[in-house]
């Protein structure tokens, strides 16, 4: 198993990229948490901190698709490296001028939030060039979903490092100037430096376009959507519980789950399309989430928690390279951020609903949602079948299906990345 992701880890430049795209998207995972805690330290309630992190996540998810377009067109360096500094000054202003000034605040907030440079899109459009095979190019999709979850997990926990031992001031410098520093590991880098987007067609909706892109991000619209009341729902049956940790073990649960499913799931190749095992894959993960309705006692339900995580990182591995065989030429950083937008706008969808049901029927409710929402994502891809079918052969196409695995990336696939 460890075999495969060694080989994707000693490939030149990769382990550059990936560590640099881990810590240049600290912000962007913290961001929320490092909001509310500066908010409240310098007395705003927590009706405010809730706005201005909505702020942040509402522009975020506008900026993420207009800026890969912008990278599709200009190439990295070029686009990234200043969003980059411009999310970290706005932050920084932030922490500058704290309440004293809310409109200047809140405009801080949505320029840190909207020029928060689209590196993850950006890792995956280099992937084909640095690693030159198919089968290694799968396995960095899956590896690059397994550290997004040791991301989520340790982000936090250096944000209230940073807070207990300095303050929550430094706590949001801290962070962003790692950030700054991550991204410039990456856009520095050779293979970011060569890479130009394809030659595009001209069509105002980029790569949504593509009638399997919006299949896509309508289905991982609702992926989101059962993220985001599970995060939810998980504190409300901490309260019916009477124990105050049982969210963080639920949630931490669901992340080693899905660790442990991205692991195993990008170690070894799988038969069919890419695009019949994303259904299959999505329709277990919609099934995984049902029992969390049965609301058992704690150590159960951490149980149920982390099954629930298991097929999370392989139908994420596994829709990056969907997004790439749909992604029309010269949009493929756009496409790969389109993904990650309407998985965040999901799961604030998902936060939003939540709270009325659980206040309505408890967590059960609220996991209930988190149910309805997976099914909702399956449903989406089975009506829509015909629209994500595997391309045509004839045509460029992204990561192929397995039986040819360890082929060379094909021309049509690197000429979708640079020209």
């Amino acid at each position: 198993m460890a075999a495969q992701y060694a080989q994707v880890l000693r490939a030149r430049h990769a382990a550059r990229l990936l560590t640099g795209t881990l810590v240049g998207r600290l912000p962007n995972a913290t961001a929320p948490l490092a909001l509310v805690l500066f908010t409240r330290a310098e007395g705003g309630s927590y009706g405010l901190a809730g706005a201005l992190s909505a702020v942040y996540g509402l522009c975020n998810a506008v900026g993420q698709p207009v800026l890969g377009r912008m990278v599709d067109r200009r190439g990295q360096p070029a686009v990234m490296l200043p969003a980059a500094v411009l999310s970290a000054l706005g932050m920084t202003l932030y922490a500058v001028v704290g309440l004293a000034a809310p409109v200047l605040a809140f405009a801080a907030v949505v320029v840190a939030g909207f020029c928060t440079p689209p590196l993850e899109g950006g890792l995956r459009a280099l992937w084909p060039d640095v690693l030159r095979r198919q089968d290694r190019v799968h396995a960095a999709y899956a590896l690059d979903a397994v550290a997004q979850e040791v991301m989520f997990a340790v982000g936090p926990l250096l944000v209230t490092l940073c807070v207990a031992g300095w303050s929550e001031q430094a706590a949001l410098w801290m962070i962003n100037v790692l950030g700054v520093l991550g991204a410039a590991s990456v856009l520095l880098s050779g293979p970011s430096r060569r890479w130009r987007g394809a030659a595009r067609a001209a069509h105002w909706l980029g790569a949504l376009h593509s009638a399997g892109m919006r299949v896509l991000v309508g289905s991982f619209f609702f992926v989101g959507v059962a993220l985001g009341s599970i995060s939810v729902a998980a504190v409300a049956y901490a309260g019916e519980e009477g124990v105050a940790g049982a969210s963080s073990y639920l949630l931490s649960a669901l992340g080693l789950g899905a660790l442990v499913g991205g692991i195993v799931y990008g170690a070894r190749p799988w038969p069919g399309t890419p695009e019949g095992r994303l259904r299959v894959l999505v329709g277990l993960l919609a099934l995984g989430y049902l029992p969390l309705t049965l609301v058992p006692g704690v150590v159960w339900m951490t149980v149920l928690a982390g099954l629930s995580g298991l097929f999370l990182a392989p139908a994420l591995a596994c829709a990056f390279v969907v997004v790439d065989r749909h992604a029309p030429a010269g949009t493929v950083t756009e496409a790969f951020s389109w993904l990650v937008t309407t998985f965040g706008v999901g799961s604030a969808a998902g936060m939003s609903v939540v709270g009325p049901a659980v206040e309505y029927g408890g967590a059960r409710a609220g996991f209930a949602v988190a149910g309805l929402g997976g099914l909702a994502a399956l449903g989406a891809m089975a009506v829509t079948r015909r629209f994500l079918a595997a391309p045509a052969p004839a045509q460029p196409a992204g990561v192929s299906g397995e039986n040819d695995r360890n082929r060379p990336v094909e021309p049509g696939f690197k000429a979708r990345h640079q020209a």
